[in-house]
C-alpha cells in the first residue's frame, strides 16, 4: 500500500500547496497518494485544479485528491498534517489582544500566551479533538503533525486527550538561530552543534559548540550577541523586536530563539521591556503580507514551502520510512524526561533524532534552571486550558486567567472574560 498524506487545511493555498510542493521534491515519496481536506469547498477546489495542472504539465507520479468529509481523507492514511484556523483569524486576534488590554492587563501580542492565548485555544482546540477523535477510530497508527498555535495549549489538550496517538507539533522559530548564529559566528551552519528547547515560542539555546574544534561557542554569543542583536534583522527586514530578547540574553545568559511579540507573552515583567514598536510594526507587516496576493498558484506549488519558513513535516516523513536518524532542531512532543523540571503531562520543544520507528526527543542536560522558573510558570495554565476546553466551565476558563502570570487582577479578568465570552459567542458558546 502506498504511503498515504492527508493534508487538512489544504484551502489555504500557502498550507495547502506550499506542504504539497514539498512532497513533490521528495524522493522517497513518489508515488505516495495526498489528500486535500477542507470545510471549504471553493477554496479546496482551487488548490486541487492547481494540483492536477501542475501534475498534468510535469508528468508527475503522484495521486492527489480533494474532499470536505474528513472521514474519507483519513481512510488508510499514514501521516496527517493539520493547519487550521477558525473563523476570520485577524479579527479574532485583534479581540484576543486589544480587549484584555483596556481592561488593564498588560499582554504584548495576544496569539499564543496570556489571556489572548487563552482565548485562541478556546476556540481552536475543539476542532482540533474533533479531527483527533477521528483520526483516533479511523487511522490510529497515523502520525498527526499539528501545524496550528497556539502550540503548547493545543499540543497539551491532544495529549491529554488521546495520550495513545502518534502526535508531534512543529514550529519554523527554530530557523532564527538557523539564519542569525552563522554571521554571528561567523562560521557555517554546518560547523555549529546546538541544542534548543523549553516550550514552543518560549524556548532558549541551551548549548552550541563548535563541530571543528569542539570548544563551546557559548562564550562567543555572550560576548557579540548583544551588539549584533541590537541591530540584527527580524521578520519582514525590519530591526528591532529584541529589548525584551536582549534582556533574557543577559539576565538569564541564554539566548532566545524567538522575538519579543513570542516570547513576551509568557512573562509577567515582559510589557515593561518589550520593544513595542516592533512588535505592531511586525504584526502590521505579517498581516498586510498574509492577506496580500500571493504568488502565483502554479509557483508556489513548484516553490514548496519557503527555506525560511523551515516547516519540517516532508523532511520527518521521509526520516521516518526511510530510517534515516536524522537529527531535527525543534519538535514538540510529551516530555519523557527531556526536561527535568517540567511534569511529563506537559508538551515540550525539543530536538529529536527521526528513525522508522518515529521521532525521539533529545534530553537536555543540564537545562538552565533559572528559565526553567519561567517555563513552571506555565505548567497551570497549560493543565487548566485543556480542563476548561474540556469541560466547557466557565469557571475553570476564570481560574485559568488567574494562575497566568500576566493577569494581575480579579477584577479585570472577570469583566475581561464575559465581555470576550459575548463577542466570541460563535466559537465559545460551548462556554457556560
Amino acid at each position: 500500500m502506498s504511503t498515504r498524506i492527508v493534508l487538512i487545511g489544504a484551502g489555504s493555498a500557502m498550507f495547502g500547496l506550499g506542504t504539497l510542493g514539498d512532497i513533490l521534491k521528495c524522493n522517497a515519496l513518489e508515488g505516495c497518494t495526498v489528500v486535500l481536506h477542507d470545510i471549504n469547498p471553493q477554496a479546496l477546489r482551487k488548490v486541487e485544479q492547481t494540483a492536477r495542472q501542475y501534475l498534468q504539465e510535469q508528468a508527475l507520479p503522484y495521486t492527489v485528491f480533494a474532499t470536505t468529509s474528513l472521514e474519507e481523507a483519513l481512510q488508510d492514511a499514514s501521516f496527517c498534517i493539520i493547519a487550521i484556523e477558525v473563523g476570520d483569524r485577524y479579527a479574532l486576534w485583534e479581540q484576543d489582544w486589544k480587549v484584555p488590554l483596556q481592561y488593564g492587563i498588560r499582554q504584548v501580542y495576544g496569539e499564543n500566551g496570556g489571556p489572548g492565548g487563552l482565548f485562541h485555544a478556546l476556540r481552536i482546540i475543539p476542532p482540533i479533538l474533533d479531527i483527533c477523535a477521528q483520526v483516533q477510530r479511523i487511522c490510529p497508527d497515523a502520525y498527526v503533525m499539528n501545524l496550528s498555535n497556539p502550540m503548547i495549549r493545543i499540543s497539551h489538550a491532544v495529549h491529554t486527550s488521546y495520550p495513545d496517538l502518534k502526535t508531534i507539533g512543529l514550529c519554523h522559530e527554530i530557523a532564527s538561530l538557523v539564519e542569525h548564529l552563522p554571521i554571528l559566528l561567523e562560521t557555517p551552519f554546518s560547523n555549529l552543534s546546538i541544542k534548543a528547547g523549553g516550550f514552543n515560542h518560549f524556548s532558549v539555546l541551551v548549548e552550541a559548540t563548535y563541530r571543528d574544534t569542539g570548544k563551546d561557542a557559548y562564550p562567543d554569543i555572550r560576548a557579540k550577541g548583544p551588539a549584533y542583536f541590537a541591530e540584527a534583522p527580524a521578520y519582514f527586514g525590519n530591526i528591532g523586536e529584541r529589548r525584551l530578547f536582549l534582556e533574557i540574553l543577559d539576565r538569564f545568559g541564554h539566548l532566545p530563539i524567538t522575538t519579543d511579540s513570542h516570547f513576551g507573552e509568557y512573562i509577567h515583567w515582559a510589557y515593561d521591556v518589550a520593544d513595542h514598536n516592533g512588535i505592531l510594526e511586525f504584526y502590521d507587516k505579517y498581516k498586510r503580507s498574509m492577506l496580500a496576493p500571493q504568488s502565483p498558484s502554479l509557483a508556489r506549488l513548484a516553490q514548496g514551502t519557503p527555506e525560511k519558513e523551515y516547516w519540517r513535516a516532508v523532511p520527518i516523513i521521509e526520516g521516518i520510512l526511510t530510517d534515516s536518524h536524522h537529527g531535527e532542531l525543534a519538535v514538540n512532543i510529551p516530555n519523557d524526561g527531556f526536561i527535568d523540571y517540567l511534569p511529563r503531562n506537559q508538551v515540550v520543544e525539543v530536538p529529536a533524532v527521526v528513525d522508522k520507528d518515529g521521532v525521539h526527543g533529545v534530553r537536555l542536560d543540564p537545562y538552565p534552571k533559572a528559565f526553567a522558573g519561567l517555563l513552571l510558570n506555565q505548567v497551570a495554565v497549560n493543565d487548566l486550558t485543556t480542563e476548561a476546553v474540556l469541560t466547557g466551565s466557565k469557571e475553570v476558563v476564570l481560574q485559568a486567567l488567574l494562575v497566568d502570570p500576566i493577569v494581575t487582577s480579579v477584577r479585570a479578568a472577570k469583566e475581561m472574560l464575559d465581555t470576550m465570552l459575548m463577542l466570541q459567542q460563535p466559537y465559545l458558546g460551548y462556554i457556560t
